[in-house]
């Protein structure tokens, strides 16, 4: 669904746009794009605070040696349950890995535990960085009927080539 632009006007100091339209230079971008940045992240903001639902990444850096950190993150990440739909952990030296969390839920609930697992002693940094403005449910989620019995419909304005069949090995020969 497409909303109409609507135009308007706004007031402000010289130097601030001055320097704003470095910053959108410095981008690529136009006034309107960065406006609308802008405006949509203050609204996530809002949102945010209020419990909206939010995806997003909670990434950490942690010293996999203190003892019974990992136990501890694996505790927390259970409690949350379906909340994660996915990790990735890298091994970044003999001490320090690097974990990327990814996660779905009411935004306030999200900020909670991303606040308990950086707290815990032996995470170096955490930061969390959420999105609100999505649906409740993933794509796979809310297939229809008709969309579900094709395997390779998606709601998500396109279909996927069907797969190609696994060549076949060639038959062994007997020495």
């Amino acid at each position: 669904m497409k909303d109409d632009l609507v135009r308007f006007g706004i007031a402000m100091e010289g130097s601030l746009l001055s320097a704003f339209d470095k910053v959108v230079e410095a981008r690529g971008g136009s006034r309107s794009e960065a406006f609308r940045d802008l405006a949509r992240a203050e609204v996530g903001r809002t949102q945010m605070r209020k419990g909206a639902e939010a995806v997003g990444t909670l990434t950490i850096i942690y010293d996999h040696h203190v003892r019974e950190l990992n136990d501890r993150l694996t505790e927390i990440q259970h409690e949350l349950g379906s909340q994660i739909f996915a990790t990735t952990h890298v091994h970044l030296d003999h001490h320090r890995c690097l974990e990327v969390i990814m996660v779905r839920g009411r935004a306030d609930q999200l900020q909670d535990v991303a606040d308990r697992i950086i707290a815990i002693r032996g995470v170096i940094h955490g930061g969390l960085q959420l999105f609100t403005d999505v649906p409740h449910k993933p794509a796979w989620q809310r297939q229809s009927k008709a969309a579900a019995s094709d395997e390779h419909a998606h709601d998500h304005g396109h279909t996927h080539a069907p797969k190609s069949e696994p060549k076949k090995a060639a038959p062994r020969r007997k020495a």
